[in-house]
């Protein structure tokens, strides 16, 4: 039957309101598209003194933790846009002895509301007493010091980097089960080295290890550069490693002065492990499991380099904030700041399993990676290490034992 051209009029007006009533509706499903909203995250770094480097694979990294922080706000935005969420990244980087409270003042006053904190312990703890920080989640990426989750704990700070007690348990749980229990402890003397070394001490009283020889560092060995500095070498760190017998050397050296020279040179044939050799760490660029081989080359690829433990941990801190606001679907800085310290709270993390808060000193629980130079040797909690609650929570300072009084 033919159609006229009344007919075909009334279906082409059909046709059009039935489009406009398809465009309403997804003016109403999804008004985020026409309207996005934004966070902005603060980003709060240092200027640091470059460490000497020991030999010519060494490269000078400046920028390590603010590219972490980028390639954060990159991926919160990749997951936001399907909400209508955007995110900036404002960064901010402290000259030599400059304090942090302007610049938090700042943050504050510009409405952000979550801040990398890219500190070293004293500015962290200055940056958190700032008046703009009161109302501020404040994320330690850098500084693993122990005291920042006991006596010094605050309630606006969460902490993604792991503390050393975190490091020092990884790295004993994989000895004991290894079966090497009598340890060498080599002891630098700056005070990071000597926080390491009670850490060790800890994890070592904690999981059934004996340190049967207890030295500090005093040699100074030549420069292992210079066109002689090897013989030298050769010769002096076997006198100054003939102790007696054990079963694997630990080193706490976080100034990086003197453990990268041990290994291959002791006078016992053993492996040396703690802060040069096998480490324990947040994060290794040899690590390619549980995905982690694409966070790699994202990272790469943008800046040039390899994540470092601080990138990653800058790295966790804009992941959680956008992760948060994913599952919220909401922005609102008082509700993702309730959710993050939340028992719903999970981060997948490209370890293996998912990362959450602890509630009492606010440390994110993560598995540490066992790590060689080039290989990834394995990840802590090891196996038949058993916990009430999670496995991870077998690393670090646990409930029973927090000094942290919020």
């Amino acid at each position: 039957m033919a159609i006229s051209h009344i007919q075909l009029g009334l279906l082409d007006l059909s046709l059009m309101r039935l489009a406009l009533a398809f465009v309403g509706l997804l003016a109403v499903a999804v008004p985020a598209l026409a309207e996005p909203q934004t966070m902005v995250i603060g980003y709060l770094g240092e200027q640091r003194k470059l460490p000497l480097p020991l030999g010519p694979l060494d490269e000078a990294v400046t920028d390590d933790g603010l590219q972490g922080a980028r390639l954060g706000i990159a991926d919160d935005a990749g997951t936001g846009r399907f909400l209508g969420q955007q995110f900036r990244l404002q960064e901010r980087v402290l000259k030599p002895g400059e304090a942090p409270a302007e610049a938090v003042n700042a943050f504050a006053a510009a409405g952000i509301s979550f801040v990398v904190a890219d500190l070293d312990a004293a500015q962290l703890l200055q940056a958190s007493a700032a008046p703009g920080a009161q109302r501020m989640t404040l994320f330690n990426s850098r500084d693993p010091d122990d005291s920042l989750r006991q006596e010094d704990c605050r309630r606006n700070i969460l902490h993604t980097i792991p503390s050393r007690a975190m490091l020092a348990d990884a790295l004993a749980q994989y000895l004991v089960w290894k079966g090497w229990q009598h340890w060498f402890l080599l002891t630098g003397p700056h005070p990071g080295d000597l926080a390491m070394a009670a850490a060790f001490r800890r994890a070592a009283t904690r999981f059934g290890a004996q340190i049967t020889i207890d030295r500090p560092w005093t040699f100074r060995p030549a420069n292992g550069r210079a066109d002689t500095g090897h013989v030298t070498l050769q010769t002096e760190i076997p006198a100054a490693t003939q102790v007696g017998d054990y079963d694997v050397l630990v080193v706490a050296d976080e100034a990086d002065e003197f453990g990268a020279y041990l290994e291959g040179r002791t006078a016992l044939p053993r492996t040396v492990a703690g802060t040069q050799g096998l480490i324990a760490t947040g994060w290794s660029a040899v690590d390619e499991e549980w995905g982690a081989t694409q966070l790699q080359d994202r990272f790469h690829k943008q800046s040039g380099r390899w994540m470092l433990p601080s990138d990653y941990a800058a790295w966790l801190a804009v992941r959680s904030i956008g992760e948060a606001a994913t599952r919220l679907h909401s922005l609102d800085p008082a509700a993702i700041a309730k959710y993050l310290r939340s028992d719903d709270f999970l981060l997948a993390g490209f370890k293996g399993q998912g990362l959450s808060f602890r509630p009492w000193d606010g440390q994110m629980r993560q598995p540490i990676l066992i790590a060689g130079p080039r290989l990834l040797v394995s990840s802590s909690p090891q196996p038949g290490f058993l916990h009430q609650r999670t496995p991870l929570d077998t690393l670090g300072i646990d409930l029973e034992e927090s000094a942290c009084k919020f």
